[in-house]
């Protein structure tokens, strides 16, 4: 049995993270999010296929960060899938939202490297040795920095309806709907959460992700479904705070 190449790709467009207290708890004048490590087991319909590691670290320059996504496949799967998938979107946070300025993501051979030049709105690069350049619209988001603007905007009380989003070498826009509440029961915990779905214009996949607002908002949870019927889903297993990366002094 194989797994689609989507399983597994699907956790590069979810999102992620949690703990049973305020662990993301802000250091003083910090408005954005507090860097973290979680860690998530990732099942194909009920089938156990592996593991992902996500993490968000401070730059050495205020208002930088380093968002990475380590996806690994477990016991039959790692046959058919032996390397790790990673993911990498270098951020900034700039008045309440994220504007990324780079993004790898790396499996064997296969490669995506990104670079957003914002002074002339142009993304460009290479989508496994397809030249990338594409007209970038203001707020574009790759497919990782996507998930610490949701986390900002949901904290600051204004999600967006609609995103575009940079994969690979297309820009695809995506619809988001906040559904409501939910008490869930996790692996750290019960925890209240908000509901928030996505869904690519024209496409019947959605995505849905519980999001914990006493963990700094980051998901708990997320599931794909496709007509109804459950594709993939992530849950949560643990998570840490980091320590804050100091920025460097000025010469």
């Amino acid at each position: 049995m194989r797994v689609p190449t989507g399983a597994l790709l699907f956790l590069a467009i979810a999102a992620s993270a949690a703990a049973s207290a305020p662990a993301f708890a802000e250091t003083p004048g910090d408005v954005g999010i507090a860097p973290f490590i979680a860690h998530y087991e990732a099942a194909w319909k009920g089938i156990s296929v592996g593991t992902s590691d996500i993490k968000l670290t401070r730059g050495t320059e205020p208002g930088h960060y380093l968002y990475t996504w380590t996806i690994t496949a477990r016991g039959i799967f790692r046959i058919a899938y032996s390397d790790d998938l990673v993911q990498k979107s270098w951020l900034r946070m700039i008045d309440d939202h994220v504007r990324p300025d780079k993004y790898s993501g790396k499996e064997g051979s296969s490669s995506v490297e990104l670079a957003f030049d914002w002074q002339n709105h142009r993304a460009t690069g290479v989508s496994e040795t397809k030249p990338v350049d594409i007209q970038l619209p203001d707020g574009a988001q790759d497919v990782m920095s996507i998930q610490v603007e949701v986390m900002l905007d949901l904290k600051n009380g204004n999600l967006p309806k609609t995103f575009q989003i940079i994969d690979k070498d297309q820009l695809k826009e995506f619809i988001y709907t906040q559904e409501g509440t939910a008490k869930i029961r996790t692996a750290i915990g019960e925890l209240d959460t908000i509901i928030v779905t996505s869904q690519r214009t024209g496409n019947n996949r959605i995505l849905r992700m519980w999001f914990a607002p006493s963990l700094g908002f980051v998901p708990v949870q997320a599931e794909r479904s496709r007509d109804g019927k459950i594709e993939i889903a992530m849950r949560v297993k643990s998570v840490d705070h980091l320590v804050p990366i100091e920025p460097r002094a000025a010469p």
